[in-house]
């Protein structure tokens, strides 16, 4: 029985047991494939318009009116502009009016940028950007880095001390920062404890805790900067700010009565520089007086010693010129300055008298003289 179905009939399949007017619905899973043949054959001929091809053609296989879309040379310019953009955008970096760039080839620094767009070749040069005037800090002393006794340290005269500081530095050489060493900031702070434990072991106790501290300061940033410089780490320190020493909790009862032993011993001794000076004043006061006084003897004698140099030169002129005379008057001259005193009577010719009461005679016109 020949049908419609059979081998050599107009159909392909087994006749549709559903009624006619359902036959030309979907049926199943395979309704669906032509919807998405479709789908994919509308997204190539987009493809195709895209990279320049002309639409239309039914497979896009080879040979077949599709064939592989061929690239217009619109498209190639547009391509080529894109990819260089890519390429400009990978090479450039921007350096900010804060900021220094290093520009590095096969990992060598070559140059160092300034602000505004600039340009590296890259993938073979790359470039690293730092501020170079954003001040970083530091802080070093109690309670760093986990540290409970960071900041105590040993004074010159065997004291404990508390010391807490910061320092603000800033970048002054990106290609030394960058490249001379491996952590540029914990160089900076062993420099800053070495540098504050060396001052502050050359140091008193008394003159840390009192008004000495911007002399510490000033010390601090000389040594720590000369450090940083031999080490070639392009790090500029900017200021250290030393906040007020202190000593231990458990040791400050003992440095107060130190402290306090001290002033009393500079009180005492301030005392007794007072009745030093005091006793010095007068002592070299009677020592200039004895020697006010020596002077003046010594003139004196002089003068005289001159004046007698003197008569005795204008006695040996009028000697020269008649010596007999002189000679007579010298010698009673010498004799009354003798006998002037004496109480005795002289009679000329040797005679002698009877016993008189000369002594009362001549102590009385001695009175009445």
């Amino acid at each position: 029985m020949a049908n419609g179905n059979g081998p050599w009939g107009g159909g392909n399949g087994p006749e549709d047991d559903r009624p006619k007017g359902k036959r030309d619905e979907p049926r199943g899973p395979q309704s669906q494939i032509p919807e998405i043949d479709e789908v994919l054959r509308k997204g190539q001929e987009k493809l195709r318009v895209i990279m320049g091809g002309g639409g239309g053609g039914n497979g896009g296989r080879p040979g077949q009116g599709g064939g592989v879309p061929a690239i217009t040379p619109m498209g190639a310019a547009l391509g080529a502009v894109g990819a260089l953009l890519l390429y400009g955008y990978m090479c450039a970096y921007t350096v900010r009016p804060d900021e220094q760039g290093v520009e590095l080839f096969l990992g060598k620094a070559t140059e160092v940028t300034g602000p505004g767009l600039n340009f590296v070749a890259w993938p073979l040069g790359t470039a690293e950007v730092v501020s170079t005037t954003q001040q970083r800090t530091t802080d070093i002393g109690m309670g760093v880095q986990g540290q409970d006794d960071n900041g105590l340290m040993l004074t010159g005269d065997q004291n404990v001390v508390d010391i807490e500081f910061q320092v603000v530095w800033t970048i002054s050489d990106p290609t030394k920062y960058l490249f001379k060493l491996d952590d540029p900031e914990g160089t900076l702070r062993a420099a800053a404890e070495s540098a504050v434990r060396d001052i502050v072991a050359r140091s008193l106790l008394a003159p840390i805790l009192g008004e000495d501290i911007g002399v510490v300061e000033s010390s601090l940033k000389e040594e720590v900067q000369a450090t940083l410089d031999s080490y070639e780490s392009g790090i500029a320190v900017e200021r250290i700010v030393l906040r007020k020493p202190d000593v231990p909790e458990s040791v400050r009862p003992a440095v107060q009565a130190v402290q306090s032993a001290q002033q009393e011993r500079d009180r005492l001794q301030k005392v007794a520089d007072a009745d030093a000076n005091k006793v010095l004043a007068a002592a070299r006061g009677q020592a200039a007086q004895a020697e006010q006084d020596a002077q003046a003897y010594a003139a004196t004698v002089i003068n005289q010693a001159e004046g007698e140099a003197s008569r005795f030169n204008a006695v040996y002129a009028e000697y020269a010129k008649a010596p007999e005379v002189t000679r007579q008057r010298m010698y009673l001259e010498t004799m009354e300055s003798v006998l002037g005193g004496a109480q005795k009577v002289i009679l000329e010719g040797g005679q002698a008298l009877p016993l008189l009461p000369l002594d009362g005679v001549l102590s009385q016109k001695g009175v009445q003289q």
